[in-house]
């Protein structure tokens, strides 16, 4: 809970707490050959759950960072501590399975995908696809995310979609992330979360919807610079859909996030200002 001491006050104050978990939770497994793998203790976990985290999106470049039991003890571990997971399965059908939520009688739907470049290392995260008889991610195929979301709208109130995509280290949202995006958003979606490029990127207002194409880091060492400024999102979603969002500026500090004033680094104000396709 140390780990989110400086931001724990307005985490406090969401009735759904999500995120993306971008790493194995385990002290098994074998690193996979690409260029970062990153793992955390069991601990972590706990961590989450005492943050207060109800889901976490897994749909990303790092959750089999340590193989498939690495996979494994990352779902037990969150399991364990209260915290759903979402984007990936024992098969396709699995991945690309909702998890729901209920909070204040209103009964969301969550999916998560991830679509990424192939690394300089020559690992390309398409073998992480789940299939019919593989486990592994959901991937951001427009129209399997159309599909997926149309579903899960038949059986919630609003469905919110991670999105793993985008250019690293880069404010420009890329081709595929936004074809994605709007895609889930058509489908019936009231929000869209992004991540993958380590440095806030622009939201959008698009067709009734809310598309934050990514929120940065949060939890993240070694970064320097506007990648260390971030915001938590604050999104009002009702039966009707998507109603307003608001954000608090965020600067991570030796790795760990800290509430700041907007003044410290006015830079999150025009990386997440509001715009229109």
């Amino acid at each position: 809970q140390v780990i989110f001491a400086g931001v724990q006050p307005e985490l406090d104050k969401a009735d759904i707490l999500v995120g993306n978990l971008e790493c194995s939770i385990t002290n098994a497994g074998d690193p996979q050959e690409k260029t970062y793998t990153f793992a955390a203790p069991p601990e972590a976990a706990q961590a989450l759950s005492l943050a207060g985290f109800d889901i976490v999106s897994l749909a990303n470049n790092h959750a089999m960072d340590y193989g498939l039991s690495g996979l494994v003890d990352t779902r037990k571990y969150l399991d364990q501590n209260g915290v759903v997971s979402v984007g990936v399965g024992a098969n396709f059908s699995a991945a690309h399975t909702p998890a729901f939520l209920e909070r204040n009688g209103l009964k969301l739907a969550f999916l998560a995908y991830v679509d990424v470049s192939t690394e300089s290392s020559g690992f390309d995260a398409h073998s992480w696809i789940a299939s019919d008889t593989q486990p592994g991610l959901a991937w951001a195929d427009p129209d399997q995310i159309r599909a997926d979301v149309a579903a899960a709208r038949l059986q919630a109130d609003d469905v919110v979609v991670f999105l793993h995509s985008g250019y690293e280290l880069s404010t420009q949202v890329s081709t595929d992330q936004i074809e994605a995006a709007h895609a889930a958003i058509d489908a019936g979606a009231a929000l869209v979360i992004g991540s993958h490029s380590h440095i806030l990127q622009p939201v959008e207002l698009y067709h009734g919807g809310l598309i934050a194409y990514s929120l940065g880091n949060f939890v993240f060492d070694k970064y320097l610079g506007v990648t260390n400024a971030t915001v938590i999102l604050k999104v009002v979603l009702t039966q009707a859909g998507f109603q307003s969002y608001t954000w608090v500026p965020v600067l991570i500090k030796d790795g760990l996030p800290t509430l700041i004033d907007l003044n410290t680094a006015p830079v999150i104000g025009t990386l997440v200002a509001p715009r229109n396709p």
